[in-house]
């Protein structure tokens, strides 16, 4: 489980570092190079934009490589969602500017988002069912809570090497070429992962579908068919995850350098101290959604981001680094005590068959509500020379939705994976309080 949960670590935070760097570059640099005639705020809007495209193709990505890892195995998706993922990235790296290319270079900036949100939305699934059907039962969201801690490692790493960068080369020197190496350094990430993962074995469950025929044909049909009410409540439960996490590390990062002056060394060491302090806890709070269940986990987590977007959004506009990273931290610990036990949670609300397409088309389809929109929104709704209380009423709002998401979702603590909660039985409970 140790050397499994690790490789599982290392692939999500190999794909993370690939998507997240991407998202700080939209917040930088990318407005004013690739969408030159537009105004600032107008050029930041339109890096966004691009931005936002990757959470739209995770869906996608998810129901392809789903249906890979529902018919084929879990071990191939971790194996081939990396390998897109980081050629995608490196190839952003490449792209000349519009001051070379004109309109075909934010245009071929668009399609290489679309395709690395496609690597990334097989990427989740494989990495957290490879944990969860081989992990001992009672210990299911421990082990499955190392997935989880690659997004704020691969976090770390993007913004990591962009602060060197940043510290290390004139502003001119970072616009020029010094924004494209930590794209190209994830081809080096991604090699790494995959000497990890290729001799990771096949999960005792989907060899057993497979020597028994019990393999879903079409698991999208069947998920659209029989779990669709199930894939709607967990994608509107898990959006106050994405809304958060992207209004502190996308959005915050744009409005703290370009509304209130703050260094962009500054700010990206402030929500990089948050991120690693929720990235530490999350293994703790997993052990407890072990103790006292996933669903009080999820709701306390929503509850509490609730509470805390006001007061975030009040300590961000005093533009002091302490304040700012306690606002920071507030968020990332209300998202975090969501986050760390849906890894376990998603899986067992689904039979083994469909597992895979459906648990990871729920998670990514709350990307497009909570992630893409987010820095959009917050940009648009941040005008004005007071706080922006609209960016905290928008958060807040995400955050009472996804509680009521969870709250007619079921407890699924402890039944074995092997007796999902996510057959007739929960499916009935999801449908019912659906309606």
């Amino acid at each position: 489980m140790k050397r499994l949960a690790l490789a599982a670590l290392a692939g999500t935070a190999v794909e993370f570092y690939d998507f997240f760097v991407y998202g700080t570059a939209a917040a930088l640099v990318l407005g004013p190079l690739f969408f030159p005639t537009f105004s600032p705020v107008a050029g930041t809007l339109a890096a966004f934009g691009t931005f936002a495209i990757g959470f739209v193709s995770r869906p996608l990505g998810s129901a392809l490589f789903g249906h890979i890892g529902d018919r084929y195995g879990r071990r191939p998706v971790m194996l081939a969602s990396l390998l897109l993922t980081g050629a995608a990235t490196v190839a952003v790296g490449c792209v000349p500017t519009y001051a070379t290319l004109g309109v075909a270079a934010p245009v071929l900036l668009l399609v290489l988002r679309f395709v690395q949100g496609l690597g990334l939305g097989g990427e989740w699934g494989g990495a957290v069912l490879l944990t969860v059907e081989h992990a001992p039962e009672r210990q299911r969201a421990l082990w499955a809570s190392f997935p989880q801690v690659g997004p704020p490692v691969g976090f770390l790493l993007a913004n990591g090497v962009i602060l060197g960068l940043s510290a290390g080369l004139s502003d001119a020197q970072f616009r020029e070429w010094g924004w494209r190496v930590p794209f190209w350094a994830a081809g080096v990430l991604a090699a790494g992962g995959l000497l990890l993962r290729r001799s990771l074995r096949e999960t005792p469950q989907f060899e057993e579908m497979a020597e028994t025929g019990k393999r879903a044909n079409a698991p999208l049909v069947e998920v659209a068919r029989g779990h669709w009410r199930l894939v709607l409540l967990t994608a509107g439960a898990l959006a106050v995850g994405y809304a958060v996490f992207y209004a502190v590390s996308t959005w915050a990062l744009a409005y703290g350098t370009e509304r209130l002056g703050v260094s962009r060394t500054v700010m990206l060491v402030c929500i990089m101290a948050a991120v690693a302090i929720s990235g530490v806890v999350t293994p703790f709070v997993a052990v407890l959604g072990d103790r006292v269940g996933r669903r009080p986990m999820c709701l306390a987590g929503c509850a509490a981001s609730a509470l805390w977007m006001f007061p975030m959004v009040a300590l961000l506009h005093t533009a002091q680094p302490l304040l700012m990273f306690l606002g920071f931290s507030g968020a990332l610990l209300a998202f975090i005590t969501t986050f760390a036990v849906v890894a376990a949670y998603l899986p067992e609300l689904y039979e083994p068959r469909v597992r895979c397409t459906g648990a990871a088309v729920g998670y990514n389809l709350a990307g497009v509500v909570g992630g893409a929109l987010t820095p959009i929104v917050a940009t648009a709704a941040a005008g004005g020379a007071g706080p922006p209380w609209g960016v905290a009423a928008y958060l807040s709002g995400i955050a009472l939705l996804s509680f009521a998401c969870f709250a007619l979702l079921p407890e699924t603590r402890p039944k074995p994976v092997a007796e999902p909660a996510g057959g007739e039985a929960v499916q009935s409970a999801g449908e019912s309080a659906a309606v």
